[in-house]
């Protein structure tokens, strides 16, 4: 289908339409960068440094060391690390080895845990070491056959470790990070590994709630990994610094920040603990942080931040920022170039084409409310909701398809899905948008019911099933609210059980034990019945209408 193309006439100067993508798997750039700046600096964390050379050959010894622990082509590794030069070391390493990247969230709940491994089939894990009695917890209801375990120290050792030779002894079970280095050898990833072989497992709540895995190939990776460096234009490799304050185990931070930053062998300072924002903007201040992908809370946050207003840090040294995962608003974006002279753009994107397809230009005009452009090679379409045959004109609103070179190859697993979200070469998002006469899109709507609380992906069902479980709880919905730091949260509609007391607080606390913090309900409201369709659907919308009229 012939598909105009408005957008191109305002990408800015240099970035070409269609790109040509070179022949590589993803952890190709990892070595590509330690030949032409080896001795430049890859990781930086609390001031511990790692080269491009050290990263490469201890990359190259873990992938080797995996394989002797048992790993085969194509099976799931899980990674549950925060933003540390170990996730950078492993999530490499599995790829050179054959095995699929499946990030976990290091601050999952042993339930949330437990379904991950098993839906995926993850058979190896790296982990950090307070994660051990969730391990152990659910380590017997799922394929894992061996753990492999980090402690927080090991970012101040790792070098080190390129010149231990010692065998250590090990279990069939579990070992330590540094022995799975120290067995491997220096040898360089299979050629039995190929631009077609499957990279990570992305999980997204598709078109129906259901967290499911996301197939991203290495072309897919490697597709918006070069797209985005063309989209950032100016940046020099070997040149920039790349702040990671957003999570790599999310699709977001591992390719825009991670392999975008890798491909520009850039520095990458890490941020383990982003709510720490002193110590982010110490960071940004001493380490002259150039790059800084973020979501709207961080910059908003940043803004009203009383060192920045006191003037105590300066962020000049700042020149490009996305803001992904949540609305940008536009007095955010005026005040943080304002104070940073950087460029702040809003993009989109979904794990289902990880991670991005749409971003506002550098350094042309970015218009408030919108998602940007398409990138190149990526094409767009907003079809009629209740006709997708039918292609609207610009100004209408529709449902969003697009198709490009970094679109996933599937749902593990789940066939149906993938037929109804993937047709005739088109991703069918689930997004309800519309595209300006310049080619500028805007996101309006969800035909899913996902909510998306700074960034992060929450599914109705998920809470909804928690609260359900608790002994005074009859009926309940889930749905999310707009929040003005989180862009949305988790609230709960409760219909009790005769003769039960509930109070808020015992709910929140409730879901405290079984889900991650952003998952948490932010507020709870009790109800004699729950609005439903004539087949006894409940309709979260009517509950969100009805929140937004008490609430406006």
């Amino acid at each position: 289908m012939d598909v105009e193309r408005p957008w191109l006439r305002k990408y800015d100067a240099g970035v070409p339409y269609h790109l040509e993508y070179p022949p590589l798997r993803v952890f190709d750039f990892l070595d590509q960068a330690a030949v032409r700046f080896p001795d430049q600096i890859c990781t930086d964390f609390e001031g511990k440094t790692i080269t491009y050379r050290e990263m490469s050959r201890l990359t190259d010894r873990l992938a080797d060391g995996l394989v002797q622990l048992g790993l085969k082509m194509g099976e799931r590794v899980g990674i549950m690390m925060p933003n540390l030069p170990q996730f950078v070391l492993a999530f490499y390493a599995v790829l050179k080895a054959g095995g699929i990247v499946v990030a976990l969230n290091p601050h999952y709940r042993a339930r949330e845990v437990q379904f991950h491994l098993q839906d995926a089939g993850v058979t190896m894990l790296l982990a950090m070491t307070h994660s051990e009695e969730i391990v152990k917890e659910v380590r017997e209801s799922t394929a894992l056959r061996m753990v492999i375990w980090s402690e927080l120290e090991d970012a101040d050792r790792m070098s080190a470790w390129l010149e231990d030779e010692e065998q250590y002894p090990r279990s069939d079970a579990e070992c330590s990070l540094q022995e799975a280095v120290c067995m491997g050898k220096f040898t360089h990833a299979s050629s039995l590994i190929t631009r077609d072989s499957p990279a990570v497992f992305q999980y997204s709540g598709g078109t129906t709630g259901i967290p499911k895995a996301a197939i991203g190939l290495h072309r897919n990776l490697v597709a918006n990994t070069v797209q985005f460096r063309h989209w950032l234009a100016g940046l020099r490799d070997g040149e920039e610094t790349v702040l990671l304050a957003i999570p790599l185990y999310h699709v977001y931070g591992m390719v825009v920040g991670m392999s975008v930053g890798v491909m520009m062998a850039a520095r990458l300072v890490l941020v383990a603990d982003p709510r720490d924002l002193t110590g982010l903007l110490e960071k940004i201040h001493t380490r002259r942080a150039s790059f800084f992908p973020g979501v709207p809370a961080m910059y908003a946050a940043i803004n009203r931040h009383p060192d920045i207003l006191a003037g105590r840090f300066d962020l000049r040294s700042i020149r490009a920022c996305i803001s992904g995962s949540a609305p940008l608003l536009e007095e955010v974006r005026i005040r943080f170039e304002e104070l940073t002279g950087a460029r702040l753009m809003e993009g989109y994107g979904l794990s289902e084409a990880p991670t991005a397809t749409h971003c506002n230009p550098m350094l042309g005009e970015k218009r408030a409310g919108s998602i940007g452009l398409p990138l190149p090679d990526v094409d767009c379409r907003i079809v009629d909701l209740e006709d997708d045959r039918r292609d609207l004109p610009a100004g209408e609103s529709g449902e969003l398809l697009i198709r490009g070179p970094q679109v996933m190859w599937g749902y593990h697993n789940r066939p149906e899905e993938t037929v109804n979200t993937l047709r005739d070469g088109w991703l069918y998002t689930g997004d309800i948008a519309r595209m300006d006469s310049d080619g500028y899109f805007y996101i309006l709507d969800r035909k899913k019911d996902l909510i998306k609380v700074s960034g992060f992906q929450v599914w109705p069902r998920e809470v909804e099933e928690v609260v359900a479980q608790h002994p005074g709880v009859l009926e309940v919905a889930a749905a999310g609210i707009p929040h003005p730091l989180r862009g949305e949260a988790v609230k709960v509609w409760i219909v009790p059980r005769p003769g039960s007391e509930l109070d808020p607080g015992e709910i929140i606390s409730w879901c405290g034990r079984a889900l991650v913090y952003y998952k948490v309900p932010v507020e709870v409201e009790f109800r004699e019945s729950l609005p439903r369709t004539g087949v006894g659907k409940i309709l979260r919308r009517e509950l969100i209408w009805q929140h937004l009229q008490k609430n406006p």
